[in-house]
C-alpha cells in the first residue's frame, strides 16, 4: 500500500491546555493523547512529518528567566525557542515511540533554524506579544535599558512586542528530507523554527517569532506532502466567526479561501495565517489542506467534518 505523505501542524492545545499550569506531568499527558491520534493516522497508511506550536512554553521560559534574573543571565528569544524545540521534541519522541511499539519507525527531532530575510520589513514592525506582563514603570525601564518595544496589552499590563517576519527556508533542509525519505517520523520547525539570518555567509540568531503556520506550509512543501493537516482549537473554519451570522465551512477552493481572506474574514491573529499557509501550500504543489481540531482529525481526513481546502 502506497503511503500518503502528510504534514501535521499541531496547535498549542495539543501540548498545553489554556486552563493548565504547564507542569511536565500535564504536558506529557497531553502529548501522550496527541501521540495516540498520530499513531492512529500512521496505522491508516499516512507517512507523517510533525510540527508544533511553542507559545506557552516560550512564555514560561521567559517568565522563569525574568524571576531569576538576579541569579541567572536571561537568554535571548532565539535561544529560548531552541530550548522549547528540544523539550517538546523529547516529549513527543518518548510518547510516540512508546505507542508505536510494533511499528518499525524511528522518531527524531531536528533542531530547526528558519531563514529570514535580514531586510524583511516586518522586522521594523514588532507586533507579537511575548513573555511576562510588566508594570508601567518596569516597561519604561526596559525600553530605556534594552530598547524593547513594549505596549499595554488590553489593559492587563505591559508586554514586549517582537517582529514576525516571513520564513524563507530552513538551514537543515537536507537532513530533514533525508530522514523523511528514509521513512522516519521527523519533528521539525517547532514554534516556526529558530529565526536566523544569513549574511555574508554567516548565520545569526534574531529575536523575533516565526508564525508556525507559515513555517508548516514551507515544511510540507519541502517534504513533498500531499496533505497539510492543520490542527487548532475549532472543528471548522467559519465566516463571521463568533457572531450571530457565523457560518461553518465544510469545503473551500483555493480561490474562495483567498477571496474570504482578502475580505477580512480571517484575522491576522487567529485564522488568517492558517488560511494563508493553506493557499501557499496548494500554490506550490500540495493537493489538500484540512483544518480541524485534534479530536476530529481522523473523521476530517475522511471528509466527515473539518474544513477541506483544495485547488480549483
Amino acid at each position: 500500500m502506497k503511503k500518503r505523505n502528510m504534514l501535521v501542524s499541531l496547535g498549542g492545545n495539543a501540548i498545553l491546555k489554556h486552563t493548565e499550569k504547564g507542569t511536565a506531568k500535564e504536558q506529557f499527558e497531553n502529548v501522550k493523547k496527541t501521540s495516540e491520534y498520530i499513531v492512529k493516522l500512521i496505522s491508516e497508511g499516512y507517512h507523517i512529518t510533525l510540527t508544533h506550536g511553542n507559545g506557552p512554553q516560550v512564555g514560561d521560559i521567559l517568565l522563569a528567566y525574568d524571576h531569576a534574573k538576579e541569579y541567572l543571565p536571561p537568554m535571548p528569544l532565539d535561544v529560548c525557542g531552541a530550548q522549547t524545540q528540544g523539550m517538546i521534541g523529547y516529549m513527543f519522541q518518548l510518547s510516540l515511540k512508546n505507542i508505536l511499539k510494533g511499528i518499525d519507525k524511528s522518531v527524531v527531532t531536528i533542531l530547526t533554524q528558519t531563514i529570514i530575510n535580514p531586510e524583511d520589513p516586518h522586522l521594523e514592525n514588532p507586533t507579537k506579544p511575548i513573555g511576562p506582563f510588566y508594570t508601567a514603570f518596569e516597561a519604561d525601564q526596559l525600553r530605556k535599558e534594552k530598547g524593547w518595544t513594549i505596549k499595554n496589552d488590553n489593559g492587563k499590563g505591559y508586554r514586549r512586542l517582537v517582529p514576525s517576519p516571513i520564513p524563507l527556508g530552513f538551514v537543515e533542509e537536507k537532513c530533514i528530507k533525508t530522514l523523511h525519505d528514509s521513512g522516519d517520523l521527523v519533528i521539525a520547525s517547532g514554534g516556526g523554527g529558530i529565526p536566523v539570518t544569513l549574511k555574508d555567509g554567516k548565520l545569526q540568531g534574531i529575536e523575533c517569532v516565526i508564525d508556525k503556520d507559515y513555517a508548516a506550509s514551507l515544511m510540507a512543501t519541502l517534504v513533498g506532502a500531499e496533505i497539510l493537516l492543520i490542527l487548532t482549537d475549532v472543528e471548522k473554519i467559519s465566516l463571521y466567526y463568533s457572531t450571530p451570522r457565523e457560518v461553518a465551512l465544510d469545503h473551500l477552493t483555493k480561490s474562495q479561501a483567498l477571496k474570504y481572506l482578502r475580505k477580512g474574514h480571517f484575522p491576522p491573529g487567529s485564522m488568517g495565517p492558517k488560511v494563508k499557509s493553506a493557499i501557499d501550500f496548494l500554490e506550490y504543489g500540495g493537493k489538500k489542506v484540512v483544518v480541524t481540531s485534534l479530536e476530529s482529525a481522523y473523521d476530517a481526513l475522511k471528509g466527515n467534518t473539518g474544513t477541506t481546502i483544495v485547488n480549483d
